[in-house]
Formats: structure tokens, sequence, C-alpha cells
């Protein structure tokens, strides 16, 4: 099998799994996060082929939907691309990835030390800002039923993973606690030129909030 097969067999299997998921984690979040990390590998001539398979199973088993289990994504990727009897040494490349990608707290370390993790990883993290990424924090947030906003709850810097696991905080104190530090942890110029229009939007929003919420 080809490399053109195994990933076009890669996004039938994605889509079969995560079509119609309604927290922000669905397909077409996979299919965005995909075409962004083609382009940045192209432009930064990264391996396409892991980047690809990293950026279309990055999502296949998340762990805020799997109690918590950090390994889980990989495992099934693992699992996936055996059955398409893929190289060993790229299966390893591709669940390093997945399995060190997730955000887990501002004040924790990021293991993503390759070239083609960090472009995963800022494909995913330009889909969870600006405009697209507003739409996804609150479909998120309500699905775990959480406040839109309380000004009685302050956001909180998590230090550790089980501290950013176990926030219970508001959609708008997410914007505090992850989605407004993103801009300055991207890694690729490609990635940080399009953050900052991203950023620029959700910042205006916030203002806008705050703005109505004080009923000006």
């Amino acid at each position: 099998m080809n490399k053109e097969e195994i990933i076009q067999k890669t996004i039938e299997y994605t889509k079969s799994k995560l079509s119609g998921e309604g927290t922000g984690h669905d397909w077409w979040h996979v299919y965005r996060v995909w075409k962004n990390a083609k382009n940045i590998a192209e432009k930064e001539k990264a391996n396409s082929f892991v980047v690809e398979l990293s950026a279309l199973l990055h999502d296949i088993a998340d762990w805020k939907f799997n109690d918590g289990d950090e390994e889980i994504g990989s495992k099934i990727s693992r699992d996936w691309l055996e059955s398409l009897s893929v190289d060993k040494e790229i299966i390893d490349q591709v669940c390093e990835i997945i399995a060190n990608s997730s955000f887990k707290g501002a004040g924790v370390e990021n293991k993503i030390n390759t070239l083609e993790g960090k472009i995963l990883q800022d494909a995913d993290r330009l889909d969870a800002i600006g405009a697209i990424g507003i739409a996804r924090a609150f479909a998120y947030g309500g699905s775990k039923n959480r406040e839109i906003y309380n000004p009685d709850i302050k956001p909180e810097f998590h230090t550790t993973s089980e501290q950013y696991k176990n926030n219970k905080s508001t959609t708008i104190n997410h914007f505090y606690e992850k989605l407004l530090l993103l801009k300055d942890l991207m890694h690729t110029d490609t990635a940080k030129e399009i953050a900052k229009e991203r950023h620029e939007f959700m910042e205006l929003f916030l203002n806008k909030f705050k703005k109505e919420w004080d009923c000006q």
C-alpha cells in the first residue's frame, strides 16, 4: 500500500469515527488541522507523511473524553497504522507526536521536540483560536455543563496536567487559561503569522463581551 492509499484510508477511518461529534472535536476540526498542517509542512520542509498521519489521527481518542487517559489516542493510532502495515519507524514517530501534542496547562512543560510534532501542534492550536476557536470553546463548554461566565470564578494558572484536567472553570476563563496564550506558543513562522490575526479577533470578542456584560 502506497502513502497516498494510507492517507486516504486514514481519512475515511477518522471521518467514520468523528463525523457528527458535537464538542468541536469532530471530523471537520481534524480536516482543518490536516489542511493547515500540510501547508505548514510544505513550507518548513518537514516529513509530510508523518505530519499528515499525525494530524488525521491526533483526536481519534482525546483524553478529555476518555477519563483523562493520555495514552489512548496513541494506542488506537498504533493499532490502526499497524493494520495498514505502515513502517514501525513512522508509527513510532506518529504515536509519539499524538501522545504529547495536547495542551496540558500553562505551566506544564511541552514535550514536543521534532519538527513534525511542532507542526501538528501549531496546526491544532491554530484551530483553537480565532472565530472558529471561539465557536469551539463554547461548544465544548456547553457539552461539559460549564457556565459561560461567572465573575466570582477567576482564571487559574495550572502548573500540572492534573490541575488542568480537573479544572471546572467557565468558558470565558478558558480564554485566559489557554487560548490567549497560544499565539506566543507557536513554533513555526508560518503559524506565528496566522495566529496574530486570530488572536486579535479573540481580544476584540472578549472586549465586546465585557462591555455587554457590564450593560454598556
